[in-house]
């Protein structure tokens, strides 16, 4: 019997501009992903993924440590416990990226992975930390992630996790495709400009090389009072031979689902014998500093 995922991707715009009170925006952000989570599930989607911090605005674009009293604890906050919620309701494993505090003064840029019965599977850390251009000051605000690149076996197929500037390095969607990933989902906040050109170059590329099916997601619209570019949407799912089979708009809240035929990733690695061919004891310098 053929193994068939229906999975589900989101991007949204934030409706409340970020110099308005915390509780207010992100009141607003999961009120808004709610009934987005809602149409994913009337469409029949067994996995489901949000945008990078899905509940607030990207606001790595200013440096204020008003923005540390936004993260919470993974999976005791009241975000993941709602999503928990959720994911039992609609019987659908969810992947909830959100802004994390490990303890007093540690963050993280994370995602939580939660199975269709509400379980908490675990929690994937944002690696590649960005804090290169203007409006993207992420080394203020999170710490490199420290939990590897897990793997996460549910019913609906392997999960793993990339987020935003993780997809620059391919050494860390290799691991996921060793650690036996099969969905690999990429929630990210980009804008228009220098890396569009890449959106999709690369993530089709780490599908092709390691054989597994990504979902990228980007946030869409402009968020004020930073304004630092055009958030340009176009989420999509591909496949292991790399072809994007489902996409969205530039500039629109959306839900975008994807039939994944995961026997399809057999059947590819049958054809290019990527791993089979790999010279792991060669690479020798890629781990040096």
């Amino acid at each position: 019997m053929p193994r068939i995922t229906r999975a589900a991707i989101i991007q949204a715009s934030n409706p409340v501009p970020g110099d308005q009170p915390l509780a207010k925006i992100q009141s607003a952000m999961v009120d808004k992903h709610l009934a987005l989570i809602a149409e994913a599930a009337d469409k029949g989607a067994q996995v489901c993924c949000l945008q990078e911090i899905f509940n607030g605005p990207y606001f790595c674009a200013e440096q204020e440590t008003k923005w540390y009293e936004s993260a919470e604890p993974i999976p005791d906050g009241p975000t993941v416990k709602l999503m928990q919620e959720q994911a039992k309701k609609h019987g659908m494993v969810m992947v909830v990226p959100i802004y994390e505090r490990a303890m007093t003064g540690v963050y993280y840029n994370s995602a939580a992975v939660i199975d269709e019965t509400g379980e908490f599977l675990g929690t994937y850390r944002k690696h590649h930390i960005p804090h290169c251009h203007p409006g993207f000051w992420e080394k203020f605000y999170f710490k490199p992630g420290n939990l590897g690149y897990p793997v996460f076996n549910t019913r609906f197929g392997k999960i793993g996790v990339y987020i935003c500037y993780d997809r620059h390095f391919p050494e860390g969607a290799r691991e996921l495709g060793l650690n036996g990933a099969e969905i690999v989902f990429n929630p990210s906040a980009t804008v228009a400009g220098l890396s569009e050109y890449l959106w999709k170059l690369e993530q089709p590329a780490h599908a092709v090389a390691n054989q597994y099916y990504v979902g990228a997601i980007n946030r869409v619209g402009h968020e004020q009072p930073w304004d630092i570019g055009e958030f340009y949407g176009q989420s999509y799912f591909c496949d292991p031979r790399g072809k994007i089979i489902a996409e969205a708009s530039r500039d629109q809240d959306e839900v975008v689902v994807a039939d994944l035929d995961l026997d399809l990733i057999q059947e590819v690695r049958n054809t290019w014998q990527f791993y089979r061919d790999r010279r792991s004891e060669s690479y020798t310098g890629i781990t040096q500093p």
